[in-house]
């Protein structure tokens, strides 16, 4: 029975991003791993045969998931159809936040495609200390924002603010959608 790794070159290019983007010499990245200085440098120029153990020993090193070590990077075009994605639906709402995008490692926000039918508001409670709710309103008709003082908005309308308060989103007219950007500061 044969077994297919990942390439090594996947591997190589990843370790080398990967210490690079935390700042470790080879040296220091080795230590940290408990792994020799020549075998992580064997690895970086995509030679010798690292065992699950190893590159577990890196991923934890690196402070990053070991799928990041052994897949190769997605292309950066990402494309979410109409009616596609993950969607949650409100129970107290005609709302649904469908989400496009999560937060990457080391940036803080996810985005959300909103849809919204009048007949009630989404109310939301506080999120954490420091997130701040940016929504641009695409379709339709809106009140976002501090539950306390709300905002009408029309298409092309664009609205920030705290989303660490209680907050709302009513849609005033069918066919309202946004696109809101969470950001966790």
């Amino acid at each position: 029975m044969e077994h297919r790794g990942a390439p090594l070159d996947v591997i190589a290019r990843s370790l080398r991003r990967e210490r690079e983007r935390v700042g470790l010499s080879l040296s220091e990245l080795a230590k940290r791993a408990g792994v020799a200085k020549s075998t992580l440098s064997q690895l970086e120029s995509a030679s010798g045969n690292p065992s699950v153990e190893t590159l577990w020993a890196l991923s934890v090193a690196l402070d990053v998931p070991f799928s990041r070590l052994v897949e190769p990077p997605r292309p950066r075009v990402q494309v979410i159809r109409a009616g596609e994605g993950p969607a949650v639906y409100s129970e107290h709402a005609e709302y649904v936040a469908t989400l496009l995008a999560s937060c990457p490692p080391h940036a803080r926000r996810d985005i959300y495609l909103i849809t919204a039918e009048p007949g009630g508001k989404r109310e939301s409670l506080p999120h954490s200390p420091g997130v701040v709710e940016h929504v641009v309103l695409c379709s339709g008709e809106a009140l976002i924002g501090p539950t306390e003082d709300p905002v009408r908005l029309t298409p092309g309308d664009y609205i920030s603010y705290p989303g660490d308060l209680p907050h709302i989103f009513e849609a005033l007219v069918p066919g309202t959608s946004a696109c809101l950007i969470s950001e966790h500061v």
